[in-house]
């Protein structure tokens, strides 16, 4: 930008020079063809965008004008004035200081509305606590303003009872279950029961049938306490929908195992997310890629999945595992992989060569 400022000020000099060679007549008529230029631009221009040279150039100049002609200039003195306090204001710059107290350390401002999410039920003076046991001298007062400019209000009211916190916090002892249709290549509709559970996200595929009735899902769910074993004393809850094939024979089985049947809301499918999340799946990745000629080759085709599901997939919400993978330690990454193919090559697993 200096550059540009010499460069215009050469400009203008030449500029000055080659007026000495004129005459006055052809300079006075220039002078008025400029002045009229300007007139019809600020009739279409109502404030012009100039840069900081141009605003340079304009300020040297109108020095050396007489004071009635700096009345009709596109820059008035009050304009020169304020270009000149700007100029002031860059040139001396100091480390801005700010007064009273010192702002709150970003990590503890995070640290305080990480609590406040994992904890809706601690208070500002509980939380003031824990963040003392962990070396951080913060009052309850400093607490409130970081919780308030994060619209985190107080304890009460950031508590909810939601099918969200209940799951998150009973997913260990809790099962979902419920049915999907698949039609066949003859247009036959058939009914899948499953069981997720919620904890591991473990599936169990249950059954494969055309006419479900109260009956059959009764038998099927004596089936998943017979598979379950002494595994089953861990379950407290059992998730399903309103539908009718779910009878009170069907509760009367969990009943007596000590599991509680929880009914999710009419139409509220989000309610059961985690059995509705594993229809999503199995359809994209499954049933939707293959033909399905009638239950038995349903039902071949759905355990052969499920198996995939439980031992192999990668899930998220396990940090990457397999439902039942329980080990945390990353294997040493090896030259020779093999890959074993499910579903004859719709799915394909890889593991390390023995």
């Amino acid at each position: 930008m200096t550059l540009r400022l010499f460069y215009l000020i050469f400009c203008r000099i030449l500029a000055w020079l080659t007026l000495l060679a004129r005459s006055d007549a052809t300079n006075n008529m220039e002078i008025l063809v400029l002045r009229h230029e300007v007139a019809v631009l600020r009739r279409q221009v109502g404030r012009p965008r100039l840069s900081w040279t141009d605003r340079a150039v304009l300020s040297a100049l109108a020095r050396g004008l007489p004071t009635a002609l700096r009345a009709h200039r596109l820059v008035t003195p009050g304009t020169l004035l304020r270009w000149h306090r700007r100029l002031i204001a860059r040139h001396w710059t100091y480390p801005h200081r700010r007064m009273g107290r010192p702002a709150t350390d970003p990590a503890v401002v995070a640290l305080i509305q990480q609590l406040a999410r994992e904890n809706p039920r601690w208070g500002y003076e509980r939380m003031r606590g824990e963040l003392l046991h962990l070396g951080h001298q913060v009052s309850g007062a400093t607490i409130r303003r970081v919780l308030k400019r994060a619209r985190l209000g107080p304890a009460p009211r950031r508590t909810d009872d939601r099918w969200r916190d209940f799951l998150r916090a009973h997913a260990g002892s809790t099962l979902a279950c419920d049915f999907f249709a698949v039609d066949t290549v003859t247009l036959r509709r058939l009914y899948v029961f499953f069981v997720v559970e919620v904890g591991t996200r473990f599936v169990h595929v249950l059954g494969v049938t055309a006419h479900p009735d109260g009956a059959w899902v009764a038998q099927q769910a004596r089936n998943l306490l017979s598979d379950l074993k002494d595994r089953a004393g861990a379950f407290r809850f059992l998730i399903r929908d309103r539908d009718a094939k779910f009878t009170s024979s069907f509760d009367e089985v969990f009943a007596g195992d000590d599991i509680d049947v929880l009914k999710i809301p009419p139409r509220s499918p989000r309610a059961n997310a985690f059995a509705e999340r594993w229809v999503r799946t199995a359809r994209t990745e499954c049933t939707d890629r293959l033909l399905i000629f009638g239950e038995r080759h349903l039902r071949t085709v759905l355990n052969e999945y499920a198996d995939h599901y439980n031992r192999h997939k990668p899930h998220r919400s396990l940090g990457l595992r397999a439902p039942t993978d329980d080990s945390d330690v990353i294997p040493l990454p090896t030259d020779r992989i093999e890959r074993r193919e499910v579903l004859g090559g719709l799915i394909n697993e890889y593991q390390r060569a023995g």
